[in-house]
């Protein structure tokens, strides 16, 4: 379901359209599909979907007047209820005519997503995928967001342990086959720092820079990582 969702929004989105409008073509398709959705009152957020433009990391709250432009990026970030489990993920995409850095800066932060998922496997730990996300990011001299982590997701939305995307190789927690966890980068063309806006949930670049930002529930297995959210075609 979620990531039904999350290709619908991507494809569907538009310069002209507002934050706002994505969240309620995300309400309406999750309706249809019978779930329900994870973010809406978690904490007191007040919608189904995080939206978060250019130097808006995460946590973005939809706003019928907040447009998007051509040449934005834009993060959505969307939970998914279904018989009581919880799924979350997100992805970044350029609308229009976008610069090639910005383009660029969303495919190396999807590569880093794939390259965390890569190392997981059954004794993984948190630091060997921190470290193979970093790995990845810093080749290309992107800030690394180390304020906030990936982390436990099933029963709950956020759960033990968090999943750092910096590290070193057998460092951190152990994790075990049969648990799942959402491995999600997040990326900057500058400063890795970032701050929380007057609005009390959009956390921001201090330095105004673009950002992208990619998740995966995953489950983890025996030698391997099971993507839960990857997008199938029916």
């Amino acid at each position: 379901m979620l990531a039904k969702i999350l290709h619908l929004l991507q494809h569907n989105t538009k310069a002209g359209m507002s934050t706002k409008d994505l969240a309620n073509l995300a309400s309406a398709e999750l309706k249809s599909l019978g779930g329900e959705p994870a973010f809406l009152g978690f904490g007191g957020f007040p919608d189904v979907l995080c939206v978060s433009l250019n130097d808006e990391v995460v946590h973005g709250i939809p706003k019928p007047r907040r447009l998007i432009n051509s040449g934005d990026i834009v993060s959505v970030d969307f939970g998914v209820i279904y018989n009581g489990m919880i799924t979350d993920a997100a992805l970044s995409f350029t609308v229009g005519k976008a610069t090639p850095e910005l383009q660029e800066l969303v495919k190396i932060t999807e590569e880093s997503l794939y390259a965390g998922i890569n190392v997981v496997k059954n004794g993984v730990k948190t630091g060997d995928i921190g470290h193979a996300v970093e790995k990845v990011l810093n080749k290309h001299h992107y800030g690394v967001v180390r304020d906030l982590v990936g982390h436990g997701v099933g029963h709950h939305l956020h759960e033990d342990p968090n999943v750092p995307n910096y590290g070193f190789p057998g460092s951190g927690v152990s994790l075990s086959k049969g648990m799942t966890i959402a491995i999600e980068p997040m990326a900057t063309l500058g400063s890795k720092s970032v701050f929380m806006a007057n609005d009390g949930w959009t956390i921001k670049t201090v330095d105004g820079s673009n950002s992208a930002h990619f998740e995966h529930t995953v489950l983890i297995s025996e030698d391997h990582a099971e993507i839960l959210t990857a997008y199938s075609p029916a």
